[in-house]
């Protein structure tokens, strides 16, 4: 059967290994911006004259600023040229990181984040122009590569900015991420091929169908809800669990560092998660990523209860890689449904998440200050309960021929 061209430019072989890694690389490194404040919070908040109990707005406007560029920007891919989008989403990226080095007041400092999270976006709109170059076989294999780049961007982040604040304070870090930013623009303009998706209808027509493809796709609506909630008790654990290792255990900037470094370790999950998806195993994987999501929060509990690090740290990893797993089982879900809607079901689809861990970072940060770890492990426990309650409906339904969920 002829397949329809989905860019006029865009090789249909494959992507070399030296592109994947270019790919993982780029995600992970413009994601890493939306998570470089999250061990930062006290000493942000202190520089800033912010009160303790609203130091989560740090990470929630950050990530408030991602959902809109997802809603607003992500959508762009089916419609103008994927490089070009990229560049200059980085470009955003880079304005409001020069922001925040140069921020004087808790407003400005928030204004820059919000742009900052915006730009970030740039890794969305690369996932799936990675996956229009994957022939289907190993479509989950090579975005599973890739979103292990993304998850450890996320995790190294942590580390990264907790030494390097340590070494030269925290401005130094988003001051060094610009660099980087601007670096990466130049490699990834020289590097990615063009790809100009084919028969586009217009910006204006494509986001006014975005309202109609999320109701005539019941695979988007669940899985939107299933990593929502997962990626809710995500934000809910690494938001507080800096205070808590200052608090608690007494650790400094570079012991919160070590502890997430450790925690990189789930981003292991992500290419094994790929060839399960691969393999058709989809849905029973899910099952698996959300017990043991909620099996992470009680080990983390127990953990602070019984004042064991090692047992915090192993909750952190079995988080990370349950919240990975469940991730590329939905992106792999989606990206089979019809390649011209790509763009514009990843923009739906993580939107909703980062909506949803935009108000789980205010929560976690509010819920520690007045109820401690307790609390956040409730808090944390309860969203990936909500994601198996809505689960266990799958198996309510008459099986279907279409794909499973």
């Amino acid at each position: 059967m002829a397949h329809s061209p989905t860019s006029s430019s865009v090789p249909v072989h494959g992507l070399s290994p030296a592109m994947t890694l270019l790919f993982g690389a780029a995600c992970g490194l413009s994601v890493a911006n939306i998570y470089y404040a999250q061990p930062l919070l006290g000493p942000i908040a202190e520089t800033l004259d912010l009160h303790a109990g609203l130091a989560g707005l740090i990470m929630t406007l950050t990530q408030l600023g991602y959902g809109l560029g997802l809603l607003l920007l992500v959508p762009l891919a089916d419609v103008v040229e994927n490089r070009r989008l990229i560049a200059c989403a980085l470009v955003g990226a880079v304005v409001g990181l020069a922001g925040i080095t140069l921020s004087d007041s808790a407003a400005t400092f928030l204004a820059a984040s919000f742009l900052v999270g915006a730009g970030a976006v740039a890794a969305q709109v690369l996932v799936p122009f990675a996956s229009h170059l994957a022939p289907e076989a190993t479509r989950g294999k090579v975005v599973g590569n890739i979103m292990a780049g993304l998850l450890a961007g996320i995790m190294l982040a942590r580390p990264f900015s907790s030494i390097v604040a340590a070494a030269l304070g925290w401005r130094a870090v988003f001051a060094i991420s610009a660099v980087l930013m601007a670096l990466l623009i130049v490699v990834l303009w020289r590097a990615l091929p063009q790809r100009h998706p084919h028969a586009s209808v217009g910006y204006a027509r494509t986001m006014a169908s975005l309202p109609g493809m999320v109701w005539r796709v019941p695979v988007l609506r669940r899985r939107g809800l299933y990593q929502g909630m997962m990626f809710s008790s995500f934000q809910a654990f690494w938001t507080t669990v800096p205070l808590l290792l200052a608090h608690e255990f007494g650790l400094g900037q570079g012991g919160i560092a070590a502890f997430a470094l450790a925690g990189a370790a789930g981003a292991l999950a992500a290419p094994w998660a790929g060839r399960l998806a691969d393999r058709g195993l989809t849905r029973p994987a899910t099952g698996w990523a959300m017990a043991a999501g909620l099996l992470s929060f009680v080990i983390g509990a127990l953990s602070v209860r019984f004042h064991s690090i090692a047992g915090l740290v192993l909750a952190g990893v079995l988080l990370d890689g349950a919240v990975q797993l469940c991730q590329v089982l939905s992106l792999r879900s989606l990206y089979v449904l019809a390649p011209e809607l790509r763009g514009r079901l990843n923009g739906l689809f993580m939107t909703f998440i980062f909506l949803c861990a935009a108000v789980a970072s205010a929560l976690a940060a509010a819920v520690y200050a007045f109820h401690g770890w307790m609390g956040v492990s409730l808090l944390g426990g309860g969203f990936v309960v909500v994601a198996l309650a809505l689960f266990a409906t799958e198996f309510m339904r008459r099986a279907s021929p279409l794909p499973a969920t």
